[in-house]
């Protein structure tokens, strides 16, 4: 398994997807449950498909009661930001941010107790297939929410405010 760790907020990583090419185009497996290094005990449950226009920000929220999110960009490109505040945490005021594209097939897998959010980067609407361990309650959803522009979401490489629409370095 190619999986990529990030070091500032545990169990964010991403998996390149393998793929299969043939004369037809190719082939690539979504989602196994025996990838039990990736999973890391879940149990997926329940698959969304999210479509956005660019330059589309849905941020920020984050699941209280355990909800794992795996998120597999299947068209256009998508920048996935995940931040912690937890006030008890090691990790406080640390941000991952991951760019995903559909020319590039990985899962982005984000704890939910983290906040986390995206942003469409691609000059074309992206269509994102997601998949959680948890079904989602619609008499009481496990969503608590915040403005995409939070003043008090620090990006620490500024000290600043986060900004989704800050350039890309160069």
């Amino acid at each position: 398994m190619n999986i990529q760790t990030y070091s500032l907020l545990p169990g964010v990583c991403t998996y390149d997807l393998n793929i299969y090419p043939d004369e037809r185009g190719f082939f690539s497996e979504a989602f196994r449950e025996d990838w039990e290094e990736f999973l890391k005990g879940d149990k997926i449950v329940q698959a969304n498909i999210s479509y956005n226009y660019p330059g589309m920000i849905r941020a920020w929220h984050r699941h209280l009661r355990g909800q794992v999110d795996y998120f597999l960009v299947l068209q256009g490109a998508v920048k996935f930001c995940a931040y912690d505040d937890r006030p008890d945490s090691a990790q406080k005021g640390n941000l991952v941010e991951i760019v995903a594209a559909g020319q590039r097939p990985q899962i982005v897998r984000i704890p939910g107790h983290y906040w986390h959010g995206t942003k469409t980067v691609s000059s074309e609407p992206s269509l994102t297939m997601y998949f959680v361990n948890n079904l989602y309650n619609y008499h009481q959803p496990d969503e608590e929410r915040r403005a995409w522009n939070d003043p008090s979401i620090i990006d620490p490489a500024s000290g600043k405010p986060f900004d989704w629409n800050k350039l890309p370095h160069k």
